[in-house]
């Protein structure tokens, strides 16, 4: 089967229109050096219920020797290669440090399986530590588990699943053993990184922040920071100055976006959308070749033999093409009503859109996931 889509666009001037809003500093910057931290580690999940790692996963083997001998308990190598681990499966726990963490704080870790195991459903994980970047442990993982789903099976070959059963978390399940020091009233400068580079917003920012203290106190570096010298009446104060430029209003431009996200065939479209005059006309074309096989069987008194023939039938259908047309200001919104009623899927609507981007006629940022 084969669809052919034509599409036919007629545009004119074309015009990126943006839009403004409030929005508090804090919620479109951070501070360069106040960050999370990934952390990562190797452990064990026990107590699962013939779910585990198959006895081929030599790592989980070894993994479970290791332990054993930590707690002055030694196997021969020929019980450590008769061990079964179908109630043990080999994980990588991570989490991610939030900023300002303390020894005693209590952060969620995420555990998921890297042998064979069929589910994690009511394993614990034990003592794992979580190490950064720079090889040091900064936090240590320990606890049961939740899926959020199960994974059944029978001898018969019936299974029945809930969600993803090799992935679990453990809420609050890491503590905190090591901090990752960042002394802010110790500061003498600080820099605020944008979340979306602009140019704009960082001198926005700016004259925001120098607007409210009545001196020239902040300076845009570049499209994604700026850098604000403390005053003296904050030094040693950093965190209150801090907390008072997060919460100051600016005015933020958002650029319309339409997102296409072509593995599932959604389509997303942000903001106050419009296009300009534009006539579309879709349609389709459907090929069918069926391939039968029948039988040619001779007569009695004929000398032939009989023979399985391929008898193939094409079927063309072409739908009946619906030409659309919008006037100048008219929305995406209206766009997708109109493609709606014209029986056009998701997927049409992926090929509708990335030909009016090609034609200049979409007043929006078109994405591709």
């Amino acid at each position: 089967m084969k669809k052919v889509f034509a599409f036919f666009v007629i545009f004119s001037l074309i015009t990126i229109k943006t839009f403004a809003f409030d929005v508090k500093i804090g919620d479109v910057t951070n501070i360069v050096g106040v960050r999370t931290n990934q952390l990562i580690g190797y452990g064990l999940v026990v107590g699962l219920t013939g779910t585990g790692d198959g006895s081929s996963e030599k790592f989980t083997i070894q993994s479970i020797v290791n332990m054993l001998k930590k707690m002055n308990v030694t196997l021969s190598d020929s019980i450590a290669n008769s061990l079964q681990t179908k109630n043990i499966a080999a994980v990588i726990v991570t989490a991610t440090l939030p900023p300002f963490s303390r020894q005693g704080d209590r952060i969620d870790v995420t555990v998921s399986s890297i042998g064979d195991a069929k589910s994690l459903q009511g394993g614990t994980l034990i003592m794992t530590p979580l190490k950064a970047a720079n090889g040091r442990v900064y936090a240590v993982a320990q606890g049961p588990l939740s899926i959020g789903g199960f994974n059944f099976g029978s001898g018969g070959g019936n299974k029945v699943r809930k969600n993803h059963a090799t992935v679990g978390r453990i809420p609050n399940g890491a503590i905190v053993e090591r901090e990752v020091h960042v002394n802010l009233n110790s500061k003498n400068e600080i820099t605020y990184s944008l979340k979306e580079p602009s140019f704009q917003l960082a001198v926005e920012i700016a004259k925001t922040i120098n607007r409210f203290y009545r001196k020239n106190m902040a300076y845009p570096q570049d499209s994604g920071s700026v850098r604000v010298a403390v005053p003296p009446m904050y030094a040693g104060n950093v965190v209150e100055l801090v907390s008072q430029i997060n919460q100051l209003n600016v005015s933020a431009i958002s650029k319309p976006k339409v997102v296409l996200d072509e593995k599932t065939g959604t389509v997303v479209i942000g903001g106050d959308v419009t296009i300009e005059p534009i006539s579309i006309s879709h349609g389709s074309l459907t090929v069918t070749i069926e391939n039968k096989k029948t039988v040619s069987q001779p007569n009695a008194l004929a000398e032939g033999k009989t023979k399985v023939v391929n008898n193939k039938k094409v079927t063309v259908d072409e739908s009946q093409g619906k030409f659309l047309m919008f006037p100048q200001g008219a929305k995406v919104s209206d766009l997708v009503k109109a493609l709606n009623k014209a029986g056009a899927t998701p997927r049409d609507m992926m090929a509708i859109f990335q030909a009016i981007k090609a034609a200049g006629a979409l007043n929006a940022e078109l994405e591709m996931m």
